[in-house]
């Protein structure tokens, strides 16, 4: 009898160990998949369509709060939030991709470059390019975790993981909008 409730203890430890280093382990394989460029493992470990929801939602509501300026006309509202409707989507579907997200992570001079402006300098890793580098892990909770990490101009982009069961994945990807879009044209 108290080998079994031994073994079962042991069994119980183990498995809340599994569960504790799971996000560990998902941050982990994500840096790998991403230096290697495997598409399948990056779409097992991060839930694309939760990020590319979530990022609308970040870009949305900083538009919408831009065009919160109560002496703007009515129509013209209207029109910007179409206009905004559309633009959102394709800047969406750029940034909720491993590129998409490197490219924030690289900093404002490859985001610079893409949008055609000058670039002063690079801030550009040279070698391999590792998203969770240097990251700030924390809990939440016990099905919630966060990795913080600085881009190359030193902006927070925090990765949330949830857990599923024993899986966990990067549910969300919470952007600095506002300073994203103020090193843009700053």
């Amino acid at each position: 009898m108290k080998t079994l409730i031994a073994l079962l203890l042991v069994a119980v430890l183990a498995l809340a160990g599994y569960v504790a280093a799971g996000p560990f382990l998902t941050a982990r394989s994500i840096s790998d998949a991403v230096q290697r460029g495997d598409m399948r493992t990056l779409e097992q470990d991060v839930d694309f369509p939760m990020v590319r929801a979530s990022v609308k939602a970040q870009l949305e509501d900083y538009l919408a709060r831009k065009m919160g300026d109560p002496s703007t006309d009515s129509r013209l509202k209207e029109l910007g939030r179409q206009v905004t409707a559309t633009m959102t989507g394709g800047v969406v579907d750029a940034l909720a991709t491993p590129a998409g997200i490197g490219a924030i992570l690289q900093g404002r001079s490859v985001v610079r470059r893409a949008m055609g402006y000058p670039v002063e300098h690079s801030s550009e890793p040279g070698g391999k390019f590792d998203p969770l580098q240097g990251a700030a892990y924390h809990y939440e909770s016990a099905s919630r975790f966060t990795a913080t990490v600085q881009n190359a101009d030193g902006v927070p982009v925090v990765f949330v993981f949830t857990r599923d069961g024993l899986k966990w994945r990067v549910t969300d990807v919470r952007l600095p909008v506002d300073d994203l879009v103020r090193s843009l044209t700053g």
